[in-house]
Order: structure tokens, then C-alpha cells, then sequence
């Protein structure tokens, strides 16, 4: 064993906080410690808190960290300032691998870890203090398991010590969730870092790049990225830390990167442990390394001088109206900017190369999106249930979860059986939560082992729990068989997966004797005071559900079948997929186009050997904001009775009766959810139906799916002006949803008789809309009064009026002779009527709403221009006085 290195130890610069946060604890029991990156408050703290160095009262602490890479690269190097192995004094929990022994005082685990621990024992017996790393990061792990450890304080374990660190925090806002309701909250900490001065090189691409969508990032915007990380390593000295969104993005700028003079590294949680220690371990030859956001933050890269940052990151999204969730490509916010450009600066000054120009900086987002406001909430509203508030609304969240999202995940939690539908969880559920899983996947696992065995359920639950590389495929059992034969690093860590399940303790079971219909789940007894030690993990079977596909409501159970009597990779992966994503099984609709249970679209690529299947499970799916289909990723084959029993709850029989390709149409019809599996026509369908078919017709293609005669439309017209001019009692009839609306008033009954669009047609509208007229105030028997069809005019004529200006006045189109003599334009409703005068030909020669003026003015232009096209007609010098006619002079002299 090496002595302790006490000179590393002393220069990092959060020991000048140390004595702060011991007080605050010692005060409060809760601080917030805001700290740069680099001054030791991931590897000195935790030993002070546990009085390995510094002289303190020996505590036991844990430390949360995000993400597994971090959590070893803690342990390892607090267990080397201590001179020792990590086992020892500190250890580390992530999932799948624990190095720790009796004598571990500081355990490193990460968040996901943590949680688990929790819901086993929520009194944490023998930890004294837990720490929460890079609480900035806001992922819902982390927030989570903060409202849990508040809600242990202050109902179990007050004495429990609890710290949120971080680089770039909301101090406030952690103050204020740790204080949990005390007047100023939690105490902050604030600790000084040495940080050297960071050079900003903006370095934009020439020509625009396409935006990132989905995963895809424009090949365009990697070879930029590739084109500046050449540029860093001309003109600047050390190494380069290159940050990029996801492995795929890593993968392809490496392969730009050939014959640069440096070693190119890639880093991100799912390296090898290997990989991960070269690239945090000092080199003596340049390097450059490829990173995710595994590298902002916790951890410490040697050598780093330059940074280059493609300003891209990962966040989850999901859409809860389809059920098609996955990670989306966004800009990275301007936080997540410092921190990666911090890391130029840890050890001398450095330079921080960014792909974007200084304009666009200042749009993007301040900070990350809080997790639980984008992701799919279905693992946190388990967690929640089995913790014993459903709603999350007794929780001390650094943010409210949003209702539309909890409802979805509450809809997918029942449908798996893990909770009742109040929300409460059931043994089942409880047992679910303990595996480390999705609810999909756990139900997945519990119900799929029944059928293809614990081994192989374990091994494709582990391939859907973390997709496959691209170059897999988009076949499920092709991906499987790859996987298993497979040297990669994906397959390595697939087999552990795997490994883990299978030891998981999920053993398929099901009842004694056939039940034909699922009961509903057992609710779990109410936890007096949340206390974890009063509870079991029951992992109660579901029953089998028989062969020919029936179910129960909470669709919990797998098609029975003795353990491992479904053979073959195809229906294996099948049954297990449609388990796990029961309204994604789909049916084809023609050559690799399939429709899916939930009613969106999906299509195969081109040269899948799954576009021949007549049934599909998607187990991956992504959709473009403007595409109508969902693009399959990963599906596998299925037969229709495995698609009925895993979607058993999907299932309905009844009759439908809608407005279809212009007509009503009428059948009854067996489904599994959008997918029609049997369909006959109905005969004498229900009169409620068709007459709600019928008026979806009239919404959809409108009301000229009524017979309107030119007499019906006047109506209408007539109608129309009267709401909007004197309003009252008289109906708005100018819109069709207006009209619609009041159906039951003037359509019936006609509507109620009719059966067809053909029926539809020989509804007189204007008879029907006679029945709106305001009859029983007496003001129907003044529409003629107030809205005339007519106006007689001096020369006897008597002339339609025009209302079907919506929003104008009425029109009187009338020859110009006709009118002489009339000093007053004509009003109807008190409104003067917009005047066409027309030529003796009838064609516009003025228009005006005050005649008078127009004799006095514009009649003697008129008078100029028509008087030598139109010299049989009477011109006269004054209209006013002037014999009104609709006769020639000849005429007019007889």
C-alpha cells in the first residue's frame, strides 16, 4: 500500500470550502456545493466526509454519479490519492459490475444504481451522507433520486446528510428542493477553481449544413467537424478533446481522421473499460479524443489543450400519442458549451475551437432540458407507485412531471399489469421495478420467459434494452444470431446484459389450471410511511394467457406454453418484441408497408428480408415531423396469433359505422386496435350511428351534400346579413360548423330518416332552414320587412337583392334608367344597399351607396361615355326629375 498522496491532495482548491460545507451539514444536514470542474469536489470531498482524510468522524458516503464511466474514473482515482486499490477503502456499484468489500467506506454508484437501493431500503441502514454529482445535468435518475432521499430525511432518517455538487448548478433552485420547505432554504457552498484563460475560436462550416432531425446529423456538418480538429492540431500544441453527440457521429469523423500525426480515441459509456482508462490516463505521444457528453463533466482528460465542439448533443423524446420514443439530436445549450470548453482549460491555458459562428450562439438555449420534461415517464411513475405516491405530488421535484405524460406512462403501466388503475403498484409492478428495466422490457422478460425460456427471453430483452449497430440489420433474430456470435464490443456487452438478466430472479410461472381471461392485478397493500423494510419484492407470475389468444384487461401475460416450447430465432424474437411493444405489432398492408396497432404507418427499407412478412414486431421506430410513416429500425416476424395474445388488451369487437370515401359505411368489424382482423358488412347498423356518420359527412365534405336551390341559398344569404346586422334572435347560418352545431334545430327529421349519402341529397335546405327563423319571438314574419328578396324600383321592376356578401352590404344590380328620379339610395334593415348600375347591355358602368350624390356628380361621366354606344336610350341632363324606364326612347314615344 502507497501513503497517502498528500500533496495531490492538498492542491486541490475545494479544501478552502471544506470547512463551509462541513458546517452547513453539521447545521442544516443538506448543502448545495457549487464548485468548478477540476477542484477536487468529486475525489476530495467525499473523503473528507468520511474522515479518511482531514481527521473527521468516519462516516460511510455515497456518491451518485450520472453515468457508469464516471463513476469507475471517481473510485479510481480517490482510491489513488489514498495509495490504494479500489475495492478498499473505495469502491464503486454500477450495473453489472461492483468492486467493493467490507471495508468500504466511500462507494461511488451511479444514479440508476442508487434508486434501486432505495426502493430495497429506504432507510439507506449504515450510510451516513450521500452526495449527488453534477446535479446540472438534470437527468431524471438524479431528480429523482433527490426527492427520494428528501422524502427519507423527513419521515425516516433526519440524521441523513445530503449534498447536490455541481460545476454550473441552479444554486438557488437546489437550495430551495434540499431546504424542502425551510425559510431560505439549504446553505450554498461556493468553492473557488483555478482555471486558466480558454481561447474561443469560432469556426463555423463554409456552407450551411442541413439542421439536425431525429438521429441523423448532416454527413455534411462531420466532415466540418473532422476539417477543424485537423485545423486544432496544426495550429495549437497538446491534445484535443473533440466533442461529438453519439457513437455513430464518433465512429464516422474518426474515419475522416486517417493519417493525422496523433492517436485517435473514442470515449463514450459504452467503451471498453480499457479504452476508457487510456483515454484518462496521461500519454506521451498527442492524441485526439472523440467524446459524448460522458466527458463534460466528473471527468479529468490529461493532456487537453484544445477543444473542439461540435455543438450537438443528445436528449430523449418522446411521442406519447404513438409510443414511438427515442433519443433526438439537438444544439447543445450554452451551459453545456462551458463546461465543454472549461475542459481546454483544467491544467494551462487553451483554446475551445466551436462549430458554429458568435451570431448563433446567442439563440441557442441557456441550459439542458430538464429530463423529465421530455423523456417517456413510464420507469419514473413506477418508481413513484412502488415508492407509494403515484401522482409524484408529494415528491420534492426540481420539477413538476408534465400530466400528459404521466397519464401516458400511467396508460402503459396498467397495460403491463405493473400498476392498478389508480395508479397503485402491484406486486408484480413492484417486482418489475427491481430489474433494472423499462416496464416494456421487464414485462417483456417476466411474460416472454414462459414462453421461449429464461436464457432466450434475457438475451433479446438485452438487445432491445440497448439497439444493436447499425450494421446489424433491421432483423431482431438476424441481430441475435450476429450477437451471439459476435466479438465486437456491442456483443461483449450484450452477453453481460444478458447475463444479468437471466440472474435477475425473473423466473416465468403461471397458474395451476388454464384461466381464459386475466384477473385484474392485486393491488399491493398501502406502505405505513413509505418504509421499504415492511415490504417483499413479490414477483408474482401473470397467468397464461391459451392459445387461442385470449386476454385479460391489463394484457400482463404471454401466449402459454411450457418454458422454451416456442422454438426458433423468428418466433422467439417475435413473441418477445410484441411483448414489449404490444401496439407496434403490425400487419401488412402491401410489399414492406405495414400498419400498426397504434394506427401509425410503418415501412422497411429497401432489401429487408422482412418485407414479405405478412405480420411485423417493431421494436424500433422513428418518424420524421413531416412523414406520414414510421421508418422500422428493428422489427422481427410474428404470426396473428402471437400479434393477438401479446396485444390481447388491443382487442375489440363492435360495430362501426363512419363516414367513408363519401358515403356512410356500415360493418361489423374485430380489431386489434387500428388493425382490422375481421370484417363483415352490417345490415341494419344502429339509426345513432348512421346519423353521426351522416353528420360526420356534412363536417368533413360540407352542407352541398344537401339539395340548395338557388331559392334556399337566398335564404341562407337573407339569414346571414340579418345575424350580422341586427344579430338577436336572428341564426348565424353563414358557416357550416355554426349550422352543424344546431342540427337537432332544422335538419330533423329528415337527418334522423335518412341512411345514405344519396338521402342526403334530397333534403331540401331551404324548407330545413325555415325552421330557424326566430318564430316564436314574431320576428320571422318580418324577414320580408327587413331583408326583402325585392326591391321595386321607380320604374316598376321589381329587382333581386344580393346578400351572399359575407361581410358586405347588399347589392341592388339594376339599369341605371331605372332609377331616375329616386333621390334616396334604398335601405334594407336600416343599411343602404350597394348600387351596381348597369348599361342598358347590363353590363357595371358605377357603383355607389348615396345616389343623391351620384346624380349630382358622377352621372354626367357616366352620362359622356354611354350616351354615343347606347343613343336609343334616354340621357337626360337631369336624372333626378327624369322619368324612370326600362324602355328605349322610341318606346317611350309611342
Amino acid at each position: 500500500m502507497t501513503a497517502i498522496r498528500q500533496a495531490e491532495l492538498d492542491a486541490l482548491p475545494v479544501r478552502e470550502a471544506l470547512p463551509g460545507l462541513v458546517s452547513a451539514l453539521d447545521g442544516h444536514g443538506a448543502a448545495v456545493l457549487c464548485a468548478p470542474p477540476g477542484t477536487g469536489k468529486t475525489t476530495l470531498v467525499p473523503l473528507v466526509l468520511a474522515g479518511l482524510v482531514g481527521g473527521g468522524p468516519r462516516r460511510r458516503v455515497v456518491v451518485a454519479e450520472p453515468r457508469r464511466i464516471a463513476a469507475r474514473a471517481a473510485a479510481r482515482r480517490m482510491a489513488w490519492l489514498l495509495g490504494e486499490q479500489v475495492g478498499g477503502s473505495v469502491g464503486f456499484t454500477v450495473r453489472g459490475e461492483r468492486v467493493a468489500g467490507p471495508g468500504t467506506v466511500v462507494e461511488v454508484v451511479t444514479t440508476g444504481v442508487l434508486l434501486q437501493r432505495l426502493q430495497r431500503d429506504q432507510e439507506l441502514a449504515g450510510v451516513d451522507v450521500v452526495i449527488l454529482d453534477e446535479c446540472h445535468e438534470r437527468h431524471l435518475d438524479a431528480d429523482t433520486v433527490a426527492a427520494f432521499l428528501l422524502d427519507v430525511r423527513e419521515t425516516l432518517r433526519p440524521e441523513l446528510r445530503l449534498v447536490a455538487a455541481s460545476a454550473t448548478t441552479d444554486a438557488a433552485g437546489w437550495a430551495r428542493v434540499l431546504g424542502h420547505g425551510r425559510p431560505g432554504g439549504a446553505p450554498v457552498v461556493t468553492a473557488a477553481g483555478v482555471s486558466y484563460p480558454v481561447e474561443t475560436v469560432w469556426a463555423p462550416p463554409a456552407r450551411p449544413v442541413r439542421p439536425p432531425h431525429g438521429m441523423r446529423v448532416d454527413p455534411a456538418q462531420l466532415t466540418h467537424v473532422a476539417s477543424v480538429v485537423r485545423r486544432a492540431l496544426a495550429e495549437r500544441s497538446g491534445d484535443v478533446l473533440c466533442f461529438l453527440p453519439g457513437v455513430g457521429e464518433l465512429a464516422r469523423v474518426a474515419g475522416q481522421l486517417g493519417g493525422v500525426d496523433a492517436e485517435v480515441l473514442q470515449i463514450h459509456g459504452r467503451a471498453p473499460a480499457a479504452v476508457q482508462d487510456a483515454a484518462l490516463a496521461p500519454s506521451a505521444h498527442r492524441r485526439v479524443i472523440l467524446a459524448t457528453a460522458v466527458a463534460e463533466s466528473s471527468l479529468t482528460v490529461p493532456g487537453v489543450r484544445v477543444v473542439v465542439d461540435s455543438g450537438l448533443a443528445r436528449e430523449p423524446r418522446v411521442d406519447h400519442a404513438r409510443g414511438l420514443g427515442a433519443l433526438a439530436t439537438v444544439r447543445a445549450s450554452r451551459a453545456a458549451g462551458r463546461q465543454r470548453a472549461g475542459r481546454a482549460g483544467r491544467e494551462a491555458p487553451g483554446a475551445v475551437y466551436r462549430c458554429w459562428s458568435q451570431a448563433e450562439d446567442g439563440r441557442l438555449p441557456a441550459f439542458p432540458s430538464p429530463e423529465i420534461r421530455i423523456a417517456d415517464l413510464a420507469q419514473f411513475a413506477l418508481q413513484a407507485a412502488c415508492w407509494g405516491d403515484p401522482d409524484a405530488a408529494g415528491l420534492a421535484l426540481p420539477d413538476p412531471p408534465p400530466a400528459g405524460a404521466m397519464a401516458a406512462a400511467r396508460e402503459v403501466l396498467v397495460a403491463v399489469g405493473a400498476v392498478t388503475p389508480d395508479g397503485r403498484a402491484t406486486p408484480r409492478g413492484v417486482g418489475m421495478s427491481r430489474l433494472g428495466l423499462h416496464p416494456r422490457l421487464a414485462r417483456a422478460l417476466l411474460d416472454g420467459a414462459a414462453a421461449v425460456g429464461p436464457r432466450r427471453a434475457a438475451e433479446l430483452v438485452a438487445l432491445l434494452s440497448e439497439e444493436p449497430p447499425r450494421e446489424y440489420g433491421d432483423d431482431l433474430a438476424a441481430a441475435w444470431r450476429r450477437a451471439r456470435a459476435g466479438g465486437d464490443a456491442y456483443a461483449t456487452r450484450w452477453r453481460a446484459e444478458a447475463t444479468r438478466l437471466r440472474r435477475s430472479g425473473a423466473t416465468p410461472a403461471g397458474p395451476s389450471t388454464p384461466t381464459p381471461t386475466l384477473p385484474e392485478p392485486e393491488a399491493a397493500a398501502p406502505l405505513p410511511g413509505r418504509e421499504a423494510a415492511s415490504r417483499r419484492a413479490v414477483g408474482a407470475p401473470a397467468p397464461d394467457l391459451r392459445a387461442s389468444g385470449a386476454g385479460g384487461a391489463d394484457g400482463s401475460a404471454a401466449p402459454a406454453t411450457a418454458a422454451g416450447a416456442v422454438s426458433g430465432d423468428d418466433a422467439a424474437a417475435g413473441l418477445v418484441a410484441a411483448l414489449a411493444f404490444p401496439e407496434r405489432v403490425a400487419k401488412a398492408k402491401g410489399e414492406g408497408a405495414f400498419l400498426m396497432a397504434s394506427g401509425t404507418a410503418a415501412e422497411l427499407g429497401d432489401g429487408s428480408r422482412l418485407r414479405s412478412a405478412p405480420w411485423l414486431a417493431v421494436a424500433v421506430a422513428d418518424r420524421g415531423p413531416h412523414s406520414a410513416s414510421a421508418r422500422v429500425r428493428l422489427g422481427a416476424v410474428l404470426d396473428e396469433d402471437t400479434a393477438r395474445a401479446a396485444a390481447a388488451h388491443l382487442l375489440a369487437s363492435g360495430d362501426e359505422v363512419r363516414w367513408e370515401d363519401g358515403d356512410v359505411a356500415a360493418r361489423a368489424t374485430h380489431r386489434l386496435g387500428a388493425i382490422a382482423l375481421a370484417v363483415r358488412p352490417l345490415k341494419n347498423p344502429d339509426p345513432a350511428l348512421v346519423r353521426a356518420a351522416l353528420l360526420e359527412g356534412l363536417r368533413s365534405d360540407g352542407l352541398g351534400l344537401l339539395r340548395w336551390t338557388p331559392d334556399s341559398r337566398a335564404l341562407r344569404a337573407r339569414l346571414g346579413f340579418l345575424h350580422r346586422t341586427l344579430g338577436g334572435a336572428w341564426p348565424d347560418v353563414a358557416h357550416d360548423g355554426a349550422l352543424l352545431a344546431r342540427a337537432d334545430d332544422w335538419l330533423e327529421p329528415e337527418l334522423s330518416r335518412a341512411r345514405r349519402r344519396a338521402d342526403l341529397a334530397r333534403i331540401d335546405a331551404g324548407q330545413a332552414l325555415n325552421r330557424l327563423l326566430p318564430w316564436a319571438t314574431g320576428e320571422a314574419a318580418r324577414l320580408d320587412e327587413l331583408a326583402p328578396e325585392r326591391i321595386e324600383v321607380p320604374s316598376g321592376s321589381r329587382i333581386r337583392v344580393d346578400y351572399s356578401a359575407e361581410h358586405g352590404q347588399p347589392v341592388l344590380a339594376v339599369k341605371l334608367q331605372e332609377l331616375f328620379g329616386l333621390a334616396e339610395t334604398p335601405r334594407v334593415a336600416g343599411v343602404p344597399v350597394l348600387v351596381h348600375l348597369l348599361s342598358p347591355a347590363g353590363r357595371p358602368a358605377a357603383v355607389t351607396a348615396d345616389l343623391a350624390s351620384f346624380w349630382q356628380g358622377g352621372y354626367l361621366a357616366v352620362r359622356a361615355e354611354l350616351r354615343g354606344r347606347y343613343p336609343k336610350h334616354p340621357w337626360p341632363q337631369d336624372p333626378a326629375t327624369a322619368e324612370p324606364t326600362r324602355h328605349t326612347n322610341a318606346r317611350l314615344r309611342r
